[in-house]
């Protein structure tokens, strides 16, 4: 049988491979904009870490939001440590990016549909980034209502338009158990939690929506050793800063399609508990 000559698709795909790009010595973050929504970030604490590991990071910005009304000034504080934990996995995969805490629960420890669609406006519009990390979920139940879940899709939809990733973690009962914006999936990137022995390893895994798996646990933090897709987003996100700081003009698309395409070339992206 006479061997098929290869396409140039094949010498395209050749070098896509997670060496040739996520360990470019460029790959850090650099001059990319990442907004964690989620539940604050303590700034002293990441400060003073990524210092003592001589890996110092760019001065941590951001505000405090409600459901109407202008944010709250951001003084450098958490919420609640889910966000610190966040904003440190990406931080630790990407340590060169420019990153905002948007807090979307504040004192009151609760969160709303609106609240995180004015975190996520604020972050396209005075933020300018170019990746927004969801950690969190709204509950189907509170989406009844066809008007608050056309607004957060349309939130969603704008983003992409904007040439913005929003990355989004799916339920932790997955699929089980369905939340939002994660199920929103075509125009975000939506993620479940596995076990990968590297950081920077991930799978594509399409399941009820829900496209893309990345390592599920944390670094830093009281729950961070608990497997969450809370963790897994983070990392997932992380990776696309990496990615972007080497071509920041990247389309979402563009960024999902090499996704995939890694994990495709990458012989050891199934995760630990499924080999």
């Amino acid at each position: 049988m006479t061997a098929t000559a290869p396409t140039v698709f094949d010498e395209i795909f050749a070098l896509l491979t997670p060496d040739s790009i996520l360990k470019d010595a460029r790959a850090t973050g650099e001059g990319i904009a990442v907004a964690v929504i989620d539940s604050g970030v303590e700034r002293s604490i990441l400060e003073e870490k990524f210092h003592s590991a001589g890996t110092p990071i760019q001065s941590i910005e951001g505000a405090v939001f409600r459901p109407s009304g202008p944010p709250l000034e951001y003084t450098g504080h958490q919420s609640s440590p889910h966000g610190t934990t966040v904003a440190d996995i990406i931080l630790t995969l990407a340590p060169r990016v420019k990153l905002y805490s948007g807090d979307v629960f504040g004192p009151a420890g609760s969160c709303e549909v609106e609240t995180v669609i004015a975190a996520l406006r604020h972050a396209i519009d005075v933020w300018k980034v170019k990746v927004v990390n969801l950690s969190l979920g709204v509950p189907e139940h509170k989406l009844q209502q066809l008007p608050r879940r056309q607004q957060l899709q349309r939130a969603i939809e704008e983003a992409y338009f904007r040439d913005v990733l929003v990355f989004a973690a799916a339920h932790n009962e997955h699929p089980l158990t369905r939340s939002y914006p994660a199920a929103f999936a075509p125009p975000l990137i939506s993620v479940d939690k596995g076990l990968f022995d590297d950081p920077l390893r991930f799978a594509y895994k399409l399941r009820e929506q829900v496209e893309f798996q990345a390592h599920g646990k944390g670094y830093l933090g009281p729950l961070a050793r608990e497997p969450a897709t809370s963790w897994a987003t983070p990392h997932l996100a992380g990776i696309a800063a990496r990615i972007l700081s080497l071509k920041p003009d990247l389309k979402p698309f563009e960024i999902k399609t090499i996704l995939y395409w890694l994990f495709r070339s990458s012989a050891s992206g199934t995760p630990i508990s499924e080999r």
